[in-house]
């Protein structure tokens, strides 16, 4: 794509050298034994997945799964590569002025919506008003809640103005939040929760009782041939159900795979890849209640979880261990330094914060293989210190309502949570803002440690006004080291991105943020 400004280009150029990094992790394995007696993946394929699936809304989701649905039949102005570098989807070009408070698109011409409609530059309006409207209550409103107006050049050429300038803004257009869907849609009063209707190179089937989603072959797609009839999405929860399914054939591409499966499969017919990732799992704690809201207890938890270990027992050594609150493959990350595991250091803590006799606490994840796993570890490690855990696995959408929907933060139920967070725009901003400003506590974002540092708010404001590379390292440098010594969280591991599939299958990824691209998809 043609990038129009100097300055757009230093951004862009920084952002793909350092995101491309996510990328480079090594191929776990590709069987190419017992080829005759394997099963070939066919027209018609099934993916098994690790969650139930919550929405297909884009503008409001948040949660990578779900993105990856949705981008099946959904496209935005721009996105990302299998290497997250921007590239061009539904514009055909954009320039953005020396400030980054306008960014104009120019569209493809050759392009509708799988209901008819025409995609012009009315549509990329409509869409944008909804998410970027407050009132309309939509889980991605803070990623465009920065415009201001957009204006209708022509009918395929749109212009976006902001707010403030926004040195992150073209990474947000590339989010699987700015996927497109049709105005009629909208409009219609359909569920486009359950319906979404767009322009991708599949289309809506179904979302059956059994939470199975299924999508067709879009003939008319505007970017050639589909290389699949159908896709299938299929929750499997239980790890060994999920790699018994690549193993008997049902399924013919699966993820995550199970660290203790990997040498199994990689025995058969089976592509067993693995790529590091920008997904940071965590332990987060509700410091704006006891006994949470006292540092010692937050630091004697720290120092309690041996990081090694649990990335031993839970991810077989297919992780890192975290060394600040975005992983290292993110843009303008900035390694802490070390949270070591000392058990005695965790009980003087306790001593001096006067819990030395501990307390009874409640830890939420949701209910997959891994994440029950390392709630278990971590339930028998602050065990030594004498905090009773009770593990608490749940349904996706049920931990989704009790984590994001919550009104007031006095009513916020959460104590601890052990989850994923994946900044999709590939960068430091989305990494952190979410999860840490003070704006961004639910329902408006994803706050759920409730923490609040005017230090860190004032970086976060600075780091997106301005354009210079150096200055905004040097501002997240600051923003990081402060939310690492005030420990909100426990980081825990960058997790590889592990995925199986059957032997003639290409282009089908994990980007690294751990989203699913079938974008150069083909079956051999």
């Amino acid at each position: 794509m043609k990038r129009r400004t100097n300055w757009f280009a230093l951004i862009a150029l920084v952002v793909m050298v350092v995101v491309l990094a996510a990328c480079g992790g090594s191929d776990a394995g590709s069987n190419s034994a017992n080829e005759s007696g394997g099963k070939k993946a066919g027209k018609d394929l099934t993916i098994a997945v690790n969650q139930n699936f919550v929405t297909l809304d884009p503008q409001d989701s948040n949660n990578t799964l779900d993105n990856s649905v949705q981008q099946t039949m959904l496209e935005g102005l721009v996105g990302f590569d299998k290497d997250m570098k921007i590239i061009p989807k539904l514009a055909e070009d954009y320039k953005v002025n020396k400030d980054a408070t306008e960014f104009t698109f120019m569209l493809r011409k050759d392009v509708t919506f799988h209901d008819g409609e025409a995609f012009n530059a009315e549509a990329v309006k409509t869409n944008f008003e909804r998410v970027s409207d407050e009132k309309n209550g939509l889980k991605r409103y803070s990623l465009f809640s920065n415009i201001e107006k957009i204006d209708v050049v022509d009918d395929y050429t749109v212009k976006f103005m902001l707010k403030n300038s926004f040195a992150s803004m073209i990474n947000n257009f590339a989010h699987p939040a700015g996927a497109l869907q049709s105005p009629k849609s909208l409009a219609s009063g359909d569920d486009v929760a359950r319906k979404p209707v767009g322009t991708g190179p599949y289309v809506f089937e179904s979302w059956d009782s059994s939470d199975i989603i299924k999508v067709k072959k879009n003939d008319k797609y505007w970017n050639g041939d589909v290389a699949a009839n159908s896709i299938t999405f299929k929750p499997v929860v239980e790890n060994g159900s999920r790699t018994a399914m690549l193993q008997t054939g049902e399924a013919d591409f699966a993820y995550p795979i199970p660290t203790e499966q990997v040498e199994t499969l990689k025995k058969q017919n089976i592509t067993i890849e693995n790529t590091d990732s920008i997904v940071m799992n965590y332990l987060s704690m509700n410091v704006s209640k006891e006994p949470f809201n006292d540092p010692k207890v937050r630091e004697a938890i720290t120092h309690a979880i041996n990081k090694e270990d649990l990335i031993k027992v839970v991810y077989a050594d297919y992780a890192k261990p975290a060394t600040s609150v975005i992983a290292e493959k993110t843009q303008f990350y900035s390694k802490q330094e070390d949270q070591s595991y000392d058990v005695e250091k965790a009980k003087a803590l306790m001593k001096e914060a006067g819990k030395e006799s501990g307390f009874e606490t409640t830890i939420w994840a949701t209910n997959t293989t891994n994440y029950i796993k390392a709630m278990e570890f971590i339930q028998q490690s602050l065990a030594e210190i004498n905090i009773k855990v009770k593990v608490e696995p749940m349904e996706n959408g049920a931990l989704a309502d009790a984590l994001w929907a919550v009104e007031d933060p006095k009513d916020a139920k959460v104590q601890m949570y052990f989850g994923g967070w994946s900044p999709s725009t590939g960068e430091a901003d989305w990494g952190i803002r979410p999860l840490f400003s003070s704006d961004s506590f639910p329902p408006n974002s994803y706050n759920i440690s409730y923490y609040s540092s005017k230090e860190v708010d004032k970086g976060l404001k600075e780091g997106l006004a301005t354009s210079d590379e150096g200055e905004r390292q040097k501002i997240y440098d600051d923003v990081q080291k402060t939310i690492w010594t005030d420990m909100p969280w426990v980081p825990i591991s960058n997790p590889d991105n592990i995925f199986g599939k059957k032997s003639n299958l290409e282009g089908i990824v994990l980007l690294p943020d751990g989203g699913l691209s079938v974008t150069e998809l083909q079956i051999k």
